[in-house]
Formats: C-alpha cells, sequence, structure tokens
C-alpha cells in the first residue's frame, strides 16, 4: 500500500532536514579544519624558509672561520637546499651572492639589516606567488650580513587544493550516506505513525459500517410505522425492534468510546486485591439466562481460589466478554464451559466452547477490532469489538489472553491468565 501523499512529504522534507543539517555540520567542520590545516601548512614552510636562513648563517660562519682572510660568498654558493632559493646580503643589504638578485629582495634584506628580520608575499613572474623569510646575523669575525630564503607558495597552494579535494569528495560521499541513511530511518520513524494512520482509516471506515446497518433499520422501520394507520399491537412491535436498535448502537457506541478511550490513555485502572473465582462466579450467573435462553449447557469445572490484583470492572467485563462470544457462537444444544486455577505463580480463566470455532489462519486476527472472521461468525450479532477490548484489559492487568482450537473438531478455547501478586 503506498503512502499518504501527507506522509510521503513528510518523509521527504524530514529526509531533506536531515541531509541540510549534514551539510550544515559539513561546511561549518571543513571550513575549521581547511583554516586550521592551511595554518598549519603556511607555518611549515616558515618554519622551513627559517631553517633555510640559519643554514646560510651557519655555513657563513664556518667559512669564514676557514677562511679567515677570505669573504663568506662561497657559503651560499656550496649550500644547496631543494625548492629554496638562497641569498647572501651585506649589513648594508647589498647583494653578496648572487650579485642579480631582483630589487624587491634587496629591499626586504635593507629590511631585514634594519629591523632584524622581513618576511614577504610577492606574485613573481609568471603570477607565481612566493614567500620571502630575512634574517641578520653576525658573522664569526663579527661582520653584519642577511640571509635570505624563497619558496614558491604554489607546493603550499597545491597541498591546499588537493587537501579541499579530497575533503570535497569524502564531504559528498557523506552526504549521500547521511541522505539515504537519513531516508531509511524516516521510514523506520515514521512506520509507526503510517500503521497508526492506516488503523485509523480502517477504524473509521469499519465504525461507519457497524452504525450504518441499525441506523438503517431504525430509521427504515420509523417510516414504515409512520406510513401505518395507528394500531397499538403494530406500533409497539415496532418501537421494540427500534428498541433493539437503539440498544445495538449504543453498544457499539460504548465499546468505540471503551476504545477511544484506551488509545487515548484517558482510563483510570484501579489497584486492589481480589479473588478471580468471585468474578468468574459473578459473570457466569449474569449470563447464565442468556445460555438458557438459547438452550446452551453453561458449566463450571474446576474452581480454585485464585488471588490477584487488579480493577474488578474491568476484570468482570473481561470475563463477560469471553463468556458472551462463547454463547453467542455455540449452537443450541451445545455446551460452555469455565474453569478457574491458581497454580504457580499464575492465575487462570479456561472458557471452552463446542461452537463454530475458528480457523487456524484466522487466530492471529481475533483481536483487531471489527474482525469477525468466517461468515459463521460474521452472522452472529455483535459489532467485532469484543475481542479487541478484552486484549486492552489484558494489557492493562499484565495478564495474557490466548484463543485456540477446542477439543474435537468444533469449538474455541479461550485462557486468560494473570500473575499472581506479589
Amino acid at each position: 500500500m503506498r503512502p499518504a501523499p501527507s506522509l510521503a512529504r513528510l518523509r521527504l522534507r524530514l529526509t531533506l532536514w536531515y541531509a541540510g543539517t549534514f551539510t550544515l555540520i559539513l561546511l561549518l567542520l571543513g571550513s575549521g579544519l581547511l583554516i586550521a590545516i592551511r595554518h598549519h601548512i603556511s607555518r611549515r614552510l616558515d618554519d622551513s624558509l627559517r631553517a633555510a636562513t640559519a643554514a646560510v648563517a651557519t655555513a657563513t660562519r664556518t667559512l669564514e672561520v676557514e677562511r679567515a682572510a677570505g669573504g663568506a660568498a662561497d657559503a651560499v654558493e656550496e649550500l644547496h637546499i631543494p625548492d629554496r632559493l638562497l641569498y647572501l646580503f651585506d649589513a648594508d643589504g647589498r647583494p653578496i651572492t648572487p650579485l642579480d638578485a631582483d630589487p624587491w629582495i634587496q629591499a626586504a634584506a635593507r629590511e631585514a639589516a634594519h629591523t632584524g628580520r622581513a618576511d614577504l608575499d610577492r606574485d613573481a613572474p609568471g603570477d607565481h606567488p612566493v614567500r620571502l623569510h630575512a634574517e641578520r646575523f653576525a658573522g664569526g669575525t663579527g661582520t653584519g650580513y642577511v640571509a635570505a630564503a624563497v619558496a614558491d607558495r604554489l607546493e603550499l597552494e597545491d597541498q591546499y587544493a588537493s587537501l579541499i579535494g579530497t575533503f570535497a569528495a569524502a564531504a559528498f560521499a557523506a552526504l549521500l550516506l547521511v541522505a539515504a541513511g537519513g531516508y531509511v530511518l524516516v521510514r523506520q520513524s515514521t512506520a509507526p505513525v503510517e500503521r497508526s494512520m492506516e488503523q485509523m482509516r480502517r477504524f473509521m471506515a469499519d465504525a461507519a459500517h457497524e452504525l450504518r446497518t441499525p441506523v438503517t433499520v431504525l430509521r427504515a422501520r420509523a417510516e414504515v410505522a409512520l406510513g401505518q394507520e395507528r394500531d397499538p399491537a403494530r406500533d409497539a412491535a415496532a418501537l421494540q425492534a427500534m428498541e433493539q436498535e437503539a440498544d445495538r448502537v449504543g453498544v457499539i457506541v460504548g465499546d468505540l468510546l471503551t476504545l477511544a478511550r484506551a488509545d487515548a490513555g484517558e482510563q483510570v485502572v484501579a489497584r486492589e486485591p481480589l479473588y478471580l473465582d468471585d468474578l468468574a462466579a459473578n459473570a457466569v450467573e449474569s449470563v447464565r439466562a442468556l445460555a438458557e435462553r438459547k438452550r446452551i449447557t453453561l458449566e463450571v469445572g474446576e474452581f480454585e481460589e485464585a488471588a490477584i490484583v487488579g480493577d474488578p470492572t474491568l476484570v468482570r467485563r473481561l470475563l463477560l466478554i469471553v463468556l458472551d462470544n462463547a454463547i453467542k457462537y455455540t449452537p443450541a444444544g451445545g455446551r460452555v464451559g469455565l474453569d478457574v486455577t491458581a497454580r504457580g505463580g499464575q492465575r487462570s480463566v479456561i472458557v471452552s466452547d463446542t461452537g463454530v470455532g475458528i480457523p487456524e489462519d484466522q487466530l492471529s486476527h481475533v483481536f483487531e477490532r471489527f474482525y469477525r472472521g468466517e461468515p459463521a461468525r460474521r452472522e452472529a450479532e455483535g459489532a467485532g469489538l469484543g475481542l479487541a477490548i478484552a486484549w486492552w484489559i489484558t494489557e492493562l492487568h499484565d495478564a495474557t489472553i490466548a484463543v485456540a482450537p477446542g477439543e474435537g473438531t468444533h469449538g474455541t478455547r479461550v485462557t486468560v491468565t494473570f500473575p499472581a501478586p506479589a
């Protein structure tokens, strides 16, 4: 069965909310991570430039000591650091080696000679962004120098772009998984809502169907009575029939109200010590006249004292529902038996009959609202709400109710089991 359009829209909206929320989280988290990673990579580039200038200073001092009479230019020429351009300047920022340093590099060297250090980003020819670090230092003889190192920032940008691409691919895959997982979770979370809506629609349709028949009969009888001449005997018969139909409507409406209160959790349940055998005896006496009218033998078998805790009104109603069903679906000349047992930690009432029985493939549906099963049971009076109410009462009392085929080829056996009081 396809879900209702409103529920389908709800699922789509919730899935979009899941995906949108996760996307926002990914954007915030990804932005923070990428900024932190970019800062880390940039710091590593700066550290490598400082290490390069330190290497130039060390080589210069060492070469000065070894060549007390010479200069220090060979220090840079002999030093090689991959992907780094190295420069050496005198204390005034004039290039020592190489002699053809670009003017902006010489300007940075003069700034370092004046302030002690300089850092600069610049676009080199060919739109290559580069970063420079220059630092002043003293040679072994006390002579002042400036060491400078230049690195191509494309190294940084390439690493950063690679990280962005990797993160974007992972985020896209994660978003697809979240969208799929979100849709599955939404379906799982809305499945009870869908079932409830379907049950509500079926409940309303069944209720309307059950009420339509007695209301139609009432209207027809009233129209017939109004269309005839007044006759006391005939009017009395018509009014009596209308009263029966009104009673039937009242029973159905009362059962519907009970189930509505059950669904809303509005039923107040008493918890007091009871004796199941006393309630069962009272229920038997209440239905005895009905059994005699149908010429059904009502037998009481085992009758043990069975203490429980519960609501006396609801438990009595539960027993009356089970006994009434047994009598209703047992033909004249049949038998309905009742036993009360108290064994171990359980207190049970067993009601058995020799009636039309219930096919095994229908036993799992007997507690559904308005369900009456095979034609033989549908022809009997009732709206199919009794066992649904019985199930609800057993749930309230932490009890169980089970329906099974009776002994032989006919009949039904209903067992209601209550826990023993603590």
